[in-house]
Order: C-alpha cells, then structure tokens, then sequence
C-alpha cells in the first residue's frame, strides 16, 4: 500500500485537533502537529494545545518539544517532520499531519530552498536591534538591500524580516536571489484536507477559544513569560495583548477584546492563504464520517 499523508489543515478554532484525532484514530495511527507554537514547551494554554485526554487517545509529534529560548524556523520544522514521517512509516500506512501554520504545511507539501547556515553574532546583533530599532527601520533596510523580497513579504511579520537580512549578511546577496521556488517530489502521497465553516460560526468558535483561555489561566501563563517578552517566538496573538496589559498601555478588558479581533485576523489571512491550493479539499468539521470516506476513497485509488 503506497504511504500516505492526510494533512489536516484550516483556520485557527475550526476543530483541526478534534477532527485529526478521528481520523487518526479511524487508520490506527499517529498525529504530527505542524503548529509554529506548540512546539514551544512554556506555551500551552495561549497556543491551544490538546489536552490531555486528547494527547493519551492518540500519539502526538511536535508539541512541548522545543523552549521559547530556541531558534526555530520552516526549515528545522521540514527537518523534524520528515524525520518523523519516515519512521511512522516504518510500520504505518498513513500518518496525519495537521496545524494551521501555513509555511509550515507548505514546506512538508513542496519543500524549502536549501540556505546556507545564518552566522550566530549576526543573527543576535539583528535580534537587538529588532528589541531597540522596532520593526520598521529593519523593514526600511530591507528595503534597500532586496526591494523584490521586501514587495512580496509580510512586513508585519519579524521573524520573515529578520531571517532576510540574516542571509543578506551572511551571505552578501539578497535574500530572493537564493529562492529557486522549486517544488520536491515526496516520496510518499499526500491527502489534503481543509476544514472550514462559515464566517459568522468561526467567529463565534474563536470568542469562545479566547473566553476559554482566559478562564483556564491564560492571563497566569502570559505573566509567567512576560520577562521573555522580546523574543520572537512570543511575538504571537494572546500574549502580546496581554504584555501591552502587563506594561499599562491598555486594559484588561481592552486587551481580551483585541486577542479576539487579532485572532479573527489571522483565521482571514490562514484562509487567504489556503484558498490559493486548488489541491485542497474542503469539509465543515462537523463532517468526520465523510472526511474518512474520501480519504478511503482517496486511497483506494492511489
């Protein structure tokens, strides 16, 4: 039977954890997460990882197993996983994958450009001048030195920013010269599953995610890693709100409200992104029944 991925995919409280752990329990296997913040082992309520029920019903790969102390980008993640794949397919047919990290899900489907190693000091001189420049002034950088990366990246992201000029300086050229954009061939098959629902319900699962959250402890879990706040990994919706509550720039009530619109936000640009793939095929979450079907289906025919 030839190996398959089902890879599990949608906006942030759609029910990926839930439907994922069906269908993996349905083929009798393993769950990677393909999530750019549950690896981090200081982060569990804010990054909405399964609990432990859920973690004991079905094998999990990916979460808790990285520090926020640690650098972590796409092409580790590539690295990992596929380390991961390969053994689940030692003895499995199928293994899921599932997260809404859209670079990351990418990177396992088409793969990554094989950069060169970043230096060290200059990673750690940009990373400063980040905590005391602020994001605009490396973006005005970037600008000059790769204005074709800088029309196409999300200015709004640091880590995206930063990696540029990392390569820039590490390498003397621009970061968009060494993207050859070319696909790899996986040497097994891969089932794309997108969960979505429509705008008004996703709304409604992510204000009650958040109200959930804040009530499990969310607010304790921020101020636990508040002294950390500089660091990119930490530079995420949930926590940053309650920094900036934290710092006394705005209210608690003030910054419950803007995790919810920041996260509305997100789940736009997740979707925005997945509705470019063609090769996606789409169910409300409710629909696990059918999911099953198709991807039996699915694999009957391969």
């Amino acid at each position: 039977m030839t190996k398959t991925l089902v890879l599990i995919l949608g906006p942030t409280a759609i029910g990926k954890t839930g439907v994922s752990i069906q269908v993996a329990s349905h083929f009798h296997t393993e769950i990677i997460s393909a999530d750019s913040r549950q690896i981090y082992r200081e982060l569990s309520i804010g990054t909405a990882i399964p609990d432990s029920q859920q973690l004991h019903t079905v094998k999990h790969h990916l979460i808790h197993n990285h520090s926020i102390h640690d650098y972590y980008n796409a092409a580790t993640f590539e690295t990992e996983a596929l380390t991961i794949i390969e053994n689940l397919f030692s003895t499995h047919n199928i293994a899921v994958m599932t997260g809404g990290s859209m670079l990351y899900a990418e990177v396992i489907c088409n793969g990554i450009d094989n950069l060169p190693d970043v230096n060290f000091e200059i990673r750690e001189k940009l990373i400063e001048r980040h905590k005391t420049e602020g994001l605009e002034s490396l973006c005005t950088e970037l600008k000059k030195i790769d204005p074709d990366y800088y029309k196409k990246v999300d200015l709004k992201n640091p880590k995206r920013i930063l990696h540029a000029l990392e390569i820039f300086y590490t390498t003397g050229v621009p970061y968009s010269s060494l993207l050859t954009n070319k696909k790899v061939k996986r040497d097994f098959d891969i089932i794309k599953i997108g969960l979505n629902t429509s705008r008004h319900i996703l709304h409604e699962r992510i204000n009650t995610r958040v109200d959930k959250m804040i009530e499990t402890g969310l607010i304790e879990e921020a101020r636990s890693v508040f002294k950390f706040r500089h660091l990119n990994s930490l530079n995420t919706v949930g926590y940053k709100e309650l920094f900036s509550y934290f710092e006394n720039n705005i209210t608690l009530e003030k910054a419950e409200e803007l995790i919810k619109r920041n996260t509305r936000r997100y789940a736009r640009r997740q979707l925005t992104w997945f509705n470019r793939d063609k090769t996606i095929n789409w169910f409300e979450p409710e629909q696990v029944s059918e999911i099953i079907h198709f991807i039996e289906n699915k694999i009957s025919c391969i």
